[in-house]
């Protein structure tokens, strides 16, 4: 069997089985098979597999069919210019996640200040973390989370990305996490910009998703209580007291939240609200100030 067959059957059965953009999965299997990167495989279509890796190809059809997602199957995900190794116990980072760790980047050239420090408030895989510490050098970024598993692999993100000097890791229930840095009611810190992509997707909703999102992903990672907004609530009251005067928090949020995450914010005396929008351009970013910044 060329690649070329195996693609075209690969994509066949996953289209069978409604996987999105089916073809394009079929080609990073094929590639993961024979241990070369997609493109390298695309341009060597009329190459053959031998049966072993036959074998092989046709468990990773399955699997994928079955909806396992691609990225669990692969190991890793791209995220901005990192490669970020993802288990079932982080949130797959996805592209709207890239634009808030864009507008966090934008946030801190406006601070004007050299050495920012920042604060990842549930972190999963590392993902913003990372990218803040990466694309920031100047940054020292704490990074908490609930899980402990999903803690582990971020710590190897970010060692992975040759940034694991600059992130500093807690383990906790939201601002609790912070124990080691504060006493209760005295924060030690108090950071520049806060950033988050919190559970967002209200409890009931959860079973509606895409199965490789409600059968793979971390619930916690996903429910935001009732309403979906749980999270927020607790960062637009809890966040001022690790914020800098003038400090920023930047949050990704869902379809629909905008009306009421705006009123949240409003009401707790936040400045400068700014709703972003991702690629396909939905609201999808809020950004807020706290009061006192010059």
């Amino acid at each position: 069997m060329t690649l070329r067959a195996a693609i075209q059957a690969g994509t066949t059965v996953l289209s069978a089985a409604g996987v999105e953009s089916p073809a394009l999965n079929a080609e990073e299997l094929v590639a993961s098979t024979v241990g070369r990167r997609r493109l390298q495989v695309l341009l060597q279509l009329d190459e053959t597999l031998d049966a072993g890796q036959i074998n092989r190809l046709e468990s990773l059809i399955e699997r994928r069919a079955r909806r396992e997602p691609l990225q669990h199957m692969l190991g890793t995900v791209a995220f901005l210019e990192h490669e970020m190794r993802v288990t079932p116990d982080v949130l797959i980072p996805r592209p709207e996640t890239e634009c808030l760790a864009r507008e966090a980047l934008q946030l801190l050239d406006r601070t004007y200040v050299p050495h920012p420090i920042v604060l990842d408030f549930g972190t999963g895989s590392g993902c913003l973390a990372i990218s803040i510490a990466s694309g920031f050098r100047g940054s020292l970024v704490h990074a908490l989370d609930i899980s402990s598993p999903a803690l582990e692999v971020a710590r190897g993100n970010a060692e992975r990305n040759g940034v694991a000097d600059r992130v500093r890791f807690h383990q906790g229930d939201g601002f609790a996490a912070l124990h080691d840095v504060a006493t209760p009611g005295h924060s030690l810190l108090q950071f520049n910009l806060i950033v988050s992509n919190p559970p967002y997707v209200p409890s009931a909703e959860i079973s509606s998703l895409d199965p490789e999102v409600r059968n793979y992903d971390p619930r916690a990672a996903l429910d935001g209580g009732p309403d979906g907004l749980k999270f927020y609530r607790l960062l637009s009251t809890e966040a001022p007291g690790w914020l800098k005067p003038g400090g920023w928090l930047a949050m990704e949020f869902g379809d629909g939240q905008t009306y009421d995450l705006t009123a949240i914010f409003t009401v707790n005396n936040w400045t400068e609200l700014r709703v972003e929008k991702d690629l396909s351009g939905r609201d999808r970013i809020l950004i807020v100030r706290l009061p006192g910044g010059s």
